[in-house]
């Protein structure tokens, strides 16, 4: 399992579990929650989170981005004018060109506009982005944000921040069927389980938020995601059985007494 590195864009990781920064109390317990869970990337919203602001506390004072992957992303954004401001800006002032598109349709849902997400991915991957695109569950749009040129493909498992777990195992088959880019599970998981049948329907990982920073006890559900993770992925490499109608005995059939 040390040999089995997830990579986007070339870069590797130990870690397939990626946590938010959102939502947290504090960014000690912010930062303690991501300590605890391993991730090594942890998504940043460019327009919530402080990171220029000095007089006020500053992200990188409790996580430090030498050691922890930032992935700026457009959380709030509901265009693709504002996505690609908000990237561009980020990229100026840290930087970052891998980066997580999310271009969002209404403020109700949350659900990704996928129009204006499929453009910003073009636009974004031709000025050198490398893109990881927050975006439904639809195979056929799945492949179009691929042609694209996205670093990763990250459909929802269900509505951002309902932790209804994932609805349509279906579609997320099809799309790791098809698809050579890494397959992030993003939006919806509520508990550590979750994040175990994304490992073993074969996806690459996982981002997880609100699961872990609305939790009674957010450092141990950190720990939870951590190890559900990891056993999702020892699962799903080790081949499941056969799914069969009627039941076959775990004993010999020959020699009973």
């Amino acid at each position: 399992m040390k040999q089995d590195k997830l990579i986007i864009s070339k870069k590797k990781f130990s870690s397939r579990l990626i946590v938010g920064t959102g939502k947290y109390k504090d960014m000690s317990e912010c930062a303690r929650a991501i300590k605890i869970s391993g991730a090594e990337i942890v998504t940043v919203a460019v327009r919530r989170v402080n990171i220029t602001d000095k007089k006020k506390p500053l992200l990188m004072d409790y996580i430090d981005p030498k050691k922890i992957t930032y992935l700026p992303n457009t959380a709030g954004c509901f265009n693709s004018r504002e996505a690609l401001r908000t990237l561009r800006l980020a990229r100026e002032i840290g930087g970052w060109e891998l980066v997580k598109l999310e271009v969002l349709g209404d403020k109700k849902n949350l659900f990704p506009e996928m129009i204006e997400t499929l453009k910003s991915t073009e636009t974004l991957t031709k000025e050198g982005f490398k893109v990881m695109v927050y975006c439904n569950d639809d195979p056929l749009m799945a492949k179009r944000l691929e042609d694209a040129g996205a670093s990763a493909i990250m459909p929802l498992a269900a509505p951002i921040g309902s932790g209804l777990g994932i609805l349509n195992k279906l579609n997320i088959s099809i799309i790791r069927k098809q698809t050579k880019l890494p397959l992030i599970i993003d939006a919806g998981l509520g508990q550590a389980s979750d994040a175990t049948i994304a490992m073993e329907l074969g996806c690459d990982g996982v981002l997880v938020n609100t699961a872990i920073a609305k939790a009674k006890k957010p450092f141990q559900m950190a720990e939870a995601f951590k190890n559900a993770v990891i056993a999702g992925r020892q699962s799903f490499l080790s081949g499941r059985i056969e799914k069969k109608l009627m039941a076959i005995p775990s004993s010999p059939t020959k020699g009973i007494i």
